[in-house]
């Protein structure tokens, strides 16, 4: 698909440009604008395009990808999924699985953008409040005011939508736990987080250190556990059984799924609802892969932006 180039300038900057211009700028419906400003794909009901910010927090170019649904009547009611490892989203079809999940009624609209990682991708995902005991998620801080400072508002500003029915926060792996990080920190903006494979093993201390404890030095089950309840919030996790292969504790339960469950049960002690508020996805012959991820995204979708009938 063709490349758009956004250079993007620090919020302040971007906001004063946007009120100059907005002066003298005549009323135009909110939906044409968003459709003005995307590609449609030949034969498909879902319009793309990818686009560049540079990043003063990351200090590099993140490649973006935008995904909308046709025909969208009211664009307030439009849900905004934010997508980490936005990378994988192709190797998963995801433009061909939003349009089946849209032409057979089983989602409302939703925007969605893929961010793809950059080189150190293990540095810019992880808790912002602490680095892991190697120092990586050093930069996990400067990731979140990139989404908050730069990636949100020039969303609202390149695709003229004033605000969002909701925003969410997902990804995979170490980009699953940046995204329940982001949206913990800051319920004010975001009401979802979906988490696949979760790396919730991230700790402040080494598993091989005699000193360790599952109980104290487990980064996101202690960032949970020391805050108080936050109103609004609801959790979608997935886990395979192949995850890996790792069984610290010698229970028979991998660690993967040991560590998924501490958080859940955090949140549940919390005063979240197993029910109402997180929703649990164990996958038998589930991977740490793109396609089992794949075959688990439908089922995030339908949870957080389903439609009854």
């Amino acid at each position: 698909m063709p490349v758009t180039k956004y250079i993007f300038y620090p919020p302040h900057k971007q906001i004063k440009n946007t009120l100059r211009k907005s002066a003298h700028r005549h009323t135009i419906q909110l939906r044409l604008l968003i459709f003005d400003a995307m590609q449609l794909l030949n034969g498909r009901g879902i319009l793309t395009e990818k686009k560049f910010i540079e990043s003063v927090y990351l200090e590099r170019k993140v490649e973006l990808d935008f995904f909308l649904p046709k025909n969208v009547k009211d664009p307030s009611q439009l849900g905004l999924l934010l997508i980490n490892d936005g990378q994988n989203l192709g190797e998963m079809n995801f433009a061909e699985m939003l349009e089946s999940l849209y032409m057979s009624e089983k989602i409302s609209p939703l925007l969605c953008v893929g961010i793809y990682a950059g080189t150190e991708r293990k540095m810019e995902y992880g808790v912002a409040a602490r680095a892991d005991y190697l120092g990586r998620g050093a930069k996990a801080g400067l990731y979140t005011s990139f989404l908050l400072q730069e990636l949100l508002p020039f969303i609202h500003s390149n695709y003229s939508i004033n605000s969002f029915k909701e925003k969410a926060v997902a990804g995979f792996s170490l980009g699953g736990l940046m995204a329940i990080d982001t949206a913990w920190n800051h319920p004010l903006v975001f009401t979802k987080a979906g988490v696949f494979s979760g790396s919730f093993w991230w700790r402040s201390v080494s598993q091989d250190d005699e000193r360790y404890n599952d109980n104290e030095h487990r980064i996101m089950q202690q960032e949970i556990k020391n805050a108080p309840y936050k109103p609004g919030l609801k959790f979608f996790f997935q886990c395979g059984n192949k995850d890996e292969t790792m069984d610290r504790n010698n229970n028979g339960i991998i660690d993967s799924i040991d560590d998924t469950m501490a958080v859940i049960d955090e949140l549940a002690a919390k005063g979240y609802d197993r029910k109402k508020d997180i929703l649990y996805l164990e996958m038998p012959d589930g991977n740490h892969d793109v396609q089992t991820w794949k075959q688990a995204m439908p089922e995030f979708l339908k949870w957080s932006w389903g439609i009854s009938k």
